[in-house]
Parts: structure tokens; sequence; C-alpha cells
């Protein structure tokens, strides 16, 4: 297949795009440097409404952005279950998490699990979080990436360090509130690009709408009887919806890139508005980028044919370089690169806050705030420099198998953590031995499950429940491990938590 060039204009679209983001990071530098409390959680001082863009922005990645229409050009739109999911969860999370997030005021999710099950529960937490992220950062540059240069004449190495190094620039720069409002900018072209290319490519399409929405009903493009039933040819929509309840539990109350937004907003009430803006941006995500893929459907059957043995991965960037007019295609591949940034920034702000909060400050104090901010700087760029790294050698080396290993091994435990969470709030017995045994065997449970035929939704709805259930059951053996809970379960959610006093070594 033939490569098409960007030319100079979308160069400049990109380019304009890339300082912007730049000087987003420049302009909070100076109040991100205060102490760690600016710089992790920007002062407690975001509006509800950027911080629930923020948490759109950061769960959604560029690999969503082109997966997800990719799912529904070559499928229909089961997997849509899983935008339900999220917006089905808010009721639990503000009922049931947040308030325990702000009662403790917490930095890091795990800061939770301490105060619950012990130090050595938080610091487990916190490792994985640190080590499935920044393999996370480089899957998160390397298949956009892969993708845009399968159908473009532009160096995969230059588009890797310039996303990758302009993200941890800002992100050093800005802390937190340089990447909320980073994430608010991005989110807005990233959602904005895509409207813009769902009514750009229908107008394409003789006959328009009416055509677009006929050949996906009468070839099941949509939403089918079948996609009800278990074990047919169509996705079983209730497995993905109940499979999506999981990984996303997992991601708003055991993943420190979502939770640590919880605490820059002023209170409870505007972090659950948050949450709502959050949960209605995943209702509109639903049309627009399973839209996009019926369009495209529809596109490539009445206007154009795709190249023989195309990669449909790159389905859309070959969409914006070879059919929208100069300009726009640059700014569609910048709404691409958004979505990528989005997503590293916040990872590389959040590893920097556990390795700062949970290892530095807690095991040998908290003593100097700003030698704090300076060590979460140097492991952002640490973390950024070992993410993007990855990502250069796996587009050098062809070696993606090898690096999905890695996420797959570390992500065996992401899931069952949320598990954790759940045990520590909705039960009263749960303790260390039984929860630390209980994590090990479900990761294991997990394992095995992942070998079978059952989708990964099934997986996800395995590895939580085995995670609560081994723990809660082991733990019983351990009664004698059983520490003061008030204040941290349901049962006590309205009582004072009183944080002992702890000497800052492990315990």
């Amino acid at each position: 297949m033939e490569k098409v060039g960007l030319g100079t204009v979308n160069w400049v679209v990109l380019i304009v795009y890339l300082l912007a983001m730049l000087a987003v990071g420049v302009y909070f530098t100076k109040k991100s440097g205060k102490d760690t409390d600016a710089f992790f959680k920007a002062g407690g001082k975001i509006p509800a409404w950027a911080a629930g863009f923020s948490i759109y922005a950061t769960t959604l990645s560029a690999i969503t952005f082109m997966s997800t229409p990719e799912q529904a050009f070559l499928s229909d739109w089961s997997y849509a279950a899983g935008n339900l999911a999220i917006f089905a969860i808010i009721p639990v999370l503000i009922l049931f998490y947040i308030p325990f997030f702000r009662k403790l005021n917490v930095t890091t999710a795990y800061e939770y699990l301490e105060a619950r099950f012990g130090l050595s529960i938080r610091l487990i937490g916190s490792l994985l979080f640190t080590l499935f992220h920044i393999g996370r950062i480089a899957i998160v540059i390397y298949l956009p990436t892969l993708a845009i240069t399968t159908v473009t004449d532009i160096n995969p190495i230059l588009i890797a360090v310039a996303v990758g190094g302009l993200c941890i620039i800002y992100t050093f720069l800005g802390g937190m509130e340089g990447v909320i409002w980073s994430d608010v900018i991005q989110g807005i072209i990233l959602l904005g690009g895509a409207i813009l290319l769902v009514v750009l490519g229908i107008n394409a399409v003789d006959g328009g709408f009416s055509t677009v929405l006929n050949e996906a009903i009468n070839n099941d493009k949509l939403i089918t009887a079948q996609n009800f039933q278990f074990g047919g040819a169509a996705a079983a929509i209730p497995i993905i919806f109940l499979g999506s309840i999981f990984n996303n539990l997992h991601q708003y109350t055991a993943s420190q890139d979502v939770v640590q937004r919880y605490q820059t907003t002023s209170s409870i009430k505007e972090t659950n508005k948050s949450l709502w803006t959050n949960g209605i941006l995943a209702l509109i995500t639903i049309p627009v980028f399973f839209g996009m893929g019926t369009m495209l459907y529809s596109y490539y059957t009445n206007v154009a044919t795709l190249p023989e043995g195309f990669n449909t991965s790159a389905i859309v960037p070959y969409f914006i370089v070879t059919t929208l007019p100069t300009g726009l295609a640059g700014l569609l591949i910048a709404a691409i690169f958004a979505a990528c940034q989005s997503t590293i920034s916040s990872s590389l702000n959040s590893i920097s806050a556990c390795i700062t909060v949970d290892f530095k400050q807690r095991l040998f104090g908290d003593g100097n705030q700003k030698s704090d901010v300076w060590l979460a700087r140097i492991v952002i760029i640490i973390a950024g420099i070992l993410g993007m790294a990855a990502a250069v050698y796996l587009i050098s080396t062809n070696q993606a198998e090898t690096w999905n290993l890695f996420l797959a091994i570390t992500g065996l435990f992401g899931v069952p953590i949320a598990g954790i969470f759940a045990l520590g709030i909705f039960t009263k017995r749960a303790n260390t031995p039984g929860v630390v045994i209980g994590l090990v065997l479900s990761a294991i449970t997990a394992y095995f499950v992942k070998q079978t035929d059952l989708t990964p939704f099934a997986v996800s709805i395995m590895s939580f429940f085995s995670s609560f259930i081994y723990g809660y059951v082991i733990s019983l053996f351990f009664s004698k491990f059983n520490k003061d809970i008030k204040g941290l379960t349901i049962y006590t959610k309205n009582e004072e938590y009183v944080k002992p006093v702890v000497d800052k070594k492990v315990s």
C-alpha cells in the first residue's frame, strides 16, 4: 500500500497543537511547584466539569479512539455496553467509594489500603500500578504510532519522541493542574475531532445519513437479538456489560490515575459532579465513536475501497489522510495525538505520586515539600523515558507481543486489586494475610481462566469475585490479624476515622 505524505499545512496544525500543550505546562509551572499537594492534587481547586473532562480524557486513549470505530466497522455496537457500564457504576462510586477517599484525604488510592489492611498491601498496590502504567505508556505510544505510520510517510520514531517527550515536559512543569487543563483541551479536541470526522464521512456518502443507517440495519451493524444470546456468533451484551462493570470498578476505585482526580475538586459534592460529567461524556462517546465505525463501513462500501490486505486497525488514520481536506487532516491526526497524550500525562503524574507519597514520604518522611516536588519531577522524567524507550524498542524491533505479555502479567493483578478495595469497604472480617493470599490466588485463577475460550469480560468477572471470595474466606483463618476498622467500612461510613500515629518504616 502506497503511503501518503502529510503535507505542510497539516504539519503546521500538528506543531501548533503540540506547542499549545507545552504552553499549558509552562503556565502552571510556578503554582505546581509550591508543594506536593499542589503538584498532585492541584490544591483542590479544579472545577467539577474540568475534573470530569480530565477523567474522560484519561480513560479514553488513542487506542480506544481507533479500536472502537474498528470494532463497529468489523462487527456491531455491542461493545457500547462497556460505556453504559461506566454510567451504571457512578451511583456505586458516589455511595460507597468516594466518601472513603475524601474522608482520608488520600493523595494515592493505596492510602486507603494501608488504613484498612496495612502498609504491605499499600506498597503492593502502588508498585503494581507503577509497573503496569510504565508498560501502558509504551503501548499507548506504540500502537497509534504504528497505525499512523502504516498509512503516512511520517517517521515513527519522530512521532514517539514528539508525543512522549512533550508529555514528559508539560507534566514535569505543570503538575496535576497542568495535566488536567491539558486533558480538557485534549478532550475537546478528540471529541470534537471525532464528531467532525463522522459528519464529514456521512456527507461523503451518497444519500447521507439515511444510506448509512439503512446499510447498518440491513447488515446487522447496530444491535440485534443475537447480541443478547450467550454462545452465539455475536458478542453477548450481558457478558460485555458485567465484565465492563468490574473493569471499570478497577479503573475508578483502584487505579491511581483516576482516583487522584477525586481530590482535585473542592468538596465531595464537586467530586460527585465530576463523575456525572464523565458519565455523560461516556454516553456521548457511544454514537460518536461507534457511529464513526458504521460511517466507515458505509463509506468503504459505497464510495471507495480499502487496499487489499489492509490492516483495519489503521482505518481511522487512513480515512483521515486519504479523504479529508488539508488542515482538517492535521487537526484530526492531532485528535489522535490528544487521546494519546492525555493518557500518558495522567500515567506519568500518577506514577510520580505513587513513588513520592507511597514510598518516599511514607517510608522516609515528608519533611521538605519542595524537594519532594523535585523528586516527583525526576520520577516523571525517568518513567517517561522508560515508557518512551520501550515504545521506540517496539517500533524498531516489532516486539509488541512480548510487551503485551508484560502488560497481561501485571494486569492480572488489576481487577483483583479492585476486589481487595471492595473487600475492605464491604466486609468487616477481611485482614492482611487473607487479602495477600487471596490476591495471589486470584491472579493465578485469572491466568488459567485467560487460557480458556472465555471472553476477556468473563475473565474480569472471575478475577474480581475470586479476589473477593478468596480474600474473605482465607481471612477467617487469621482472625487474630483483624484491626480497628472504625470509619473504614460501609458499616461505619459516617463515623470519623482516626489515623493512627505511625513511624516512617515498613510495618
